[in-house]
């Protein structure tokens, strides 16, 4: 006996894909709409030059630094030394007094627009933030309106020079 294979001709099947294109127009615009969209903020920052020898001018150049400790925030002039110190803790800093020094700094030196920040090593980050806030920009209020001035955009950061046991007895 022998078997015959019979040979069926097949339909080809077509591909319904019109229920994952429903699926689609739903799901696209749906994760578009829920997408979280990140900003980003840049602070552009610059180094101090590295060798850091006192040109010879005509003119005063004032050479603002500002030395964000635990315990002060130290005002001072890379040539003349200390301005004015600020007393403070992680929980308590006089901003206003801070402000109105640097606008009365700025209104001597109306144009400086650089500073360096000096920090210590455990310094906050987010104390960080607001003294590159503070010394970018203050409010100074006229008779009847708040204006925002601009102080010292240009912003280098470093290390601040760790202090001795005498000179810490000093500071406090």
């Amino acid at each position: 006996m022998r078997i015959r294979r019979r040979h069926h001709a097949k339909e080809v099947a077509e591909l319904n894909i019109t229920a994952f294109m429903n699926l689609m127009v739903i799901l696209v615009p749906f994760l578009l709409v829920t997408a979280v969209f990140s900003r980003m903020t840049v602070i552009e920052l610059n180094l101090p030059a590295k060798d850091a020898q006192i040109q010879k001018e005509e003119k005063v150049k004032l050479e603002l630094e500002l030395v964000v400790r635990q315990s002060s925030f130290d005002v001072q002039d890379r040539r003349l030394g200390l301005i004015k110190r600020f007393e403070r803790s992680e929980e308590v800093t006089d901003w206003n007094a801070f402000s109105e020094l640097l606008v009365e700094i700025k209104s001597r030196f109306p144009e400086e627009q650089n500073i360096t920040l000096l920090l210590e090593r455990n310094i906050e980050y987010q104390t960080l933030v607001q003294v590159m806030d503070r010394v970018r920009s203050a409010d100074v209020v006229n008779i009847a309106t708040l204006d925002t001035v601009e102080l010292f955009p240009n912003i280098a950061i470093g290390d601040a020079q760790t202090l001795s046991a005498a000179e810490a007895g000093i500071a406090k």
